[in-house]
């Protein structure tokens, strides 16, 4: 697997040149013949921290590699042009069927996503959030099913990535949660 997205580069992506090296100890990669600088930034991606009235939080079981069925916080990435708002009212429709009515931003953890055999940076944005009912809930797009945990007891290991783990353990140290329970 690569590390990088650019440590993949064989070729200019301009120009299609070999010239295409790595600069800034592979933060970024510039082309001698056609001057494209190209730089490794982070993908946006949104978590979303929902608790029940039990104070139970929300966890996703996933439907899809990477981590297929590892337990994962709802959310997904920033598309193109779209707040990081937007995304968390976008991922927890299209993932869980539920209408987000308020939202908080708590705190951002850095990611390496796999995929597609290469490894994507990501800034994870958490937000805690609260959901206007969980009647119409339902598991969709790349969600297997939807698990309720007490956030103390939850199997740190079973979470998908380090950075969900850290989300929760800051979410656990700064109980930001107990003005959302729904």
């Amino acid at each position: 697997m690569v590390p990088l997205p650019g440590n993949g580069f064989e070729f200019c992506p301009k120009c299609s040149s070999v010239s295409f090296h790595s600069k800034n100890g592979g933060r970024s990669y510039w082309c001698e013949d056609c001057n494209f600088h190209y730089f490794i930034n982070n993908s946006a991606a949104v978590a979303c921290l929902i608790i029940n009235s039990s104070g139970e939080l929300l966890l996703t079981r996933r439907a899809v590699e990477p981590n297929k069925g590892m337990l994962d916080l709802p959310g997904g990435f920033v598309e193109p042009m779209e707040t990081a708002e937007e995304a968390v009212v976008r991922e927890i429709k299209e993932e869980l069927n539920l209408d987000v009515t308020k939202m908080i931003y708590l705190v951002s953890f850095p990611n390496l996503y796999p995929f597609s055999n290469l490894v994507v940076p990501t800034v994870d944005l958490a937000f805690v959030c609260q959901v206007e009912s969980f009647r119409a809930m339902k598991p969709d797009d790349d969600v297997a099913s939807i698990e309720f945990f007490h956030p103390e007891k939850i199997e740190m290991d079973a979470l998908c990535a380090e950075s969900m783990r850290q989300i929760i353990r800051y979410y656990l140290k700064n109980k930001t949660y107990q003005i959302f329970c729904s």
